[in-house]
């Protein structure tokens, strides 16, 4: 009975090493995003390079596990174009949407800020795609009667007559309902119209 004893103890703790093992990766995983975030938050490039030079390493599009934030979209969020072309550099995703489902150029353009939507349109991301309620960066630049974005994403090739899903107007729509649109509202009334769109909602 004692070796029994001793036989199933050996088993379990065998049992928990490789518990123990196969956990292990996973939780390095959720660690190493956790640290490589951080250190974009905390503007520590030294340690995010570290991390995004690993083997293999797919950190620098990592999600927070909360909003869904990749780096990209932490640094668009406070504005900072030097940390943006930095990760744009190394590999980082253009496309990838937030928690919201606001892709970053969306981010960039509704807080009129003109140059993350450069730096987004130098780093290929995709000028029309719309966050899930069909709003693109050119009817957010509008909203923000930000005319340097719109000219911007209009000379990039961005639709000016492209319908949101919440009021089916476009961005030309919103800009000549606004009275107080000056330039911008020239600058959308002036845009030549583009070909029908065959995308109808927001691509992942």
């Amino acid at each position: 009975m004692l070796m029994t004893a001793f036989a199933h103890l050996r088993l379990l703790g065998l049992a928990l090493l490789l518990a123990c093992g196969l956990a292990a990766p996973a939780a390095a995983q959720f660690s190493d995003s956790y640290t490589f975030l951080k250190a974009v938050r905390d503007k520590d490039a030294l340690k995010a390079k570290t991390f995004m030079d690993k083997p293999g390493s797919t950190l620098v599009n990592t999600r927070d596990i909360e909003s869904g934030e990749t780096a990209l979209l932490i640094a668009i969020k406070r504005r900072d174009p030097p940390w943006m072309a930095f990760l744009l550099q190394n590999g980082a995703e253009p496309n990838f949407r937030d928690g919201d489902g606001n892709p970053p150029i969306v981010v960039a353009a509704m807080t009129g800020f003109s140059d993350g939507v450069q730096l987004m349109l130098a780093g290929k991301a995709r000028v029309d795609d719309a966050n899930s309620r069909g709003e693109t960066a050119l009817i957010k630049a509008v909203h923000a009667r930000d005319g340097v974005s719109a000219q911007l994403l209009l000379d990039a090739g961005a639709d000016p007559d492209r319908a949101d899903n919440l009021t089916g107007m476009s961005a030309r729509a919103y800009a000549a309902r606004d009275v107080r649109g000056g330039t911008l509202a020239r600058i959308m009334a002036e845009a030549p119209k583009k070909a029908a769109s065959r995308v109808v909602g927001p691509r992942l």
